[in-house]
C-alpha cells in the first residue's frame, strides 16, 4: 500500500484545490494589440521617435531654448483652431475616442492647410505635455515672428500716414495684449510694441483675444523699451504716457493728430519710472464714475478711439 501511495503522489497534473489555474491558463487573452501599442515593439519605438523628431524641430532653436507653445485639451484646441491661431502640428492620440470635438479639430486643421497631422501614443503625449490632461489632442503653435519697433513707424510713413503706435510697459496678461492688438487694428493703428522681458508675448491666448486681427497688425519686441521710445522721439514721434496723475487730460491732447506712440502701463503699477521719464507728456483719462484705474486693453482702446476721431 505504501508503495502505491508513493507512485500516486508522484503523478503530474491538476491537484484537488488548484483553484482552476489550469483552466484559466488555457483561456485566450483577447486580440493582439497593434504593434504601435505593444510596449517595447520596434514599431512603437519608431512611432515615438518620429513624434520626438517633429516636436524637436518645431520647439527648439539653436541653443536649446523652447520657442513654441502647446495648446492642450479638446476644447482649447478646437477654440484655437476656430480663432485662426497659427499652428504647425496637431497631435492626435492613437485610438482616441472620436467625439464631436476631435472630428471638428481634424476638419478645421484639414481646411486650413499647412498643419501637420501626427498620430502619437498616449505616453508620448503625456511626456510632451508634462502630464497635463490633454484628452488626446495637442496643438503646437509656432513661435511668433516679431517685428522691430522701427519697422512700425517706417511702414506708416511708407503709406503716407502719421504713425499711431501703442507700447505696453509691464503688461503681463496675454489677453490684455490681444485686446490692445484688436483695438489698434480697429482704429487704424500701425502696431504694438512690447518689451522682451517681463511682459506678455504673442501666445495662443493673445491670438484668441485679438480675434484674428493679429494676422494683420504687427507686434514688435524691444530689447529695451526706453531706448525704443527714445528712437521714436528722434524720428519725430511724440511719446505719450498714460498715467492717473497725468498733467494733461486726454481731451486736451493735440499730439494725437500727428505721429504718436501711446505708452500704457500695467493696471497695478502703471508706468515704470524710466519709461515715465522718457515720455514727452503724461496724459490722464477722465473717469467721472470714480474708478481708480482701467486695464491696459480698455485704456488703449479709449485713446485709440480719440486719435481715430481726430484724424478722421
Amino acid at each position: 500500500m505504501a508503495a502505491n501511495n508513493r507512485r500516486m503522489s508522484g503523478k503530474k497534473g491538476a491537484q484537488v484545490g488548484s483553484g482552476g489555474q489550469r483552466r484559466r491558463g488555457l483561456e485566450g487573452k483577447g486580440p493582439t494589440p497593434p504593434a504601435e501599442m505593444r510596449k517595447g515593439h520596434a514599431k512603437q519605438r519608431a512611432a515615438q521617435a518620429k513624434v520626438r523628431r517633429v516636436q524637436g524641430r518645431s520647439q527648439r532653436r539653436p541653443g536649446g531654448k523652447a520657442s513654441s507653445e502647446l495648446v492642450v485639451g479638446r476644447n482649447p484646441v478646437v477654440e484655437a483652431l476656430r480663432e485662426g491661431v497659427p499652428a504647425s502640428t496637431l497631435y492626435v492620440q492613437q485610438f482616441v475616442d472620436n467625439d464631436e470635438r476631435v472630428r471638428e479639430a481634424l476638419q478645421l486643421a484639414a481646411e486650413r492647410g499647412g498643419i501637420n497631422l501626427m498620430e502619437a501614443p498616449r505616453p508620448e503625449l503625456d511626456r510632451m505635455t508634462n502630464g497635463l490632461n490633454h484628452q488626446g489632442l495637442v496643438l503646437q503653435v509656432p513661435p511668433y515672428e516679431y517685428a522691430h519697433p522701427e519697422d512700425l513707424a517706417d511702414a506708416a510713413y511708407d503709406e503716407g500716414e502719421d504713425p499711431l503706435i501703442v507700447a505696453l510697459d509691464g503688461v503681463t496678461d496675454p489677453r490684455n495684449l490681444g485686446a490692445v492688438v484688436r483695438s489698434v487694428s480697429a482704429f487704424g493703428g500701425h502696431g504694438v510694441v512690447v518689451p522682451e522681458r517681463r511682459a506678455a508675448g504673442m501666445t495662443a491666448g493673445a491670438w484668441k483675444t485679438s480675434a484674428g486681427t493679429a494676422a494683420r497688425t504687427p507686434v514688435a519686441r524691444a530689447t529695451n523699451l526706453t531706448r525704443a521710445l527714445e528712437a521714436y522721439k528722434k524720428a519725430g514721434i511724440t511719446v505719450v504716457g498714460l498715467a492717473a496723475d497725468g498733467e494733461v487730460e486726454l481731451g486736451e491732447l493735440e499730439a494725437l493728430e500727428g505721429p504718436v506712440a501711446i505708452v500704457v502701463g500695467s493696471e497695478g503699477k502703471g508706468l515704470s519710472r524710466l519709461v515715465g521719464e522718457t515720455c514727452d507728456v503724461r496724459v490722464r483719462i477722465a473717469m467721472p464714475g470714480g474708478a481708480e484705474s482701467l486695464n491696459a486693453g480698455v485704456a488703449a482702446g479709449i485713446v485709440l478711439y480719440e486719435a481715430a476721431r481726430r484724424r478722421a
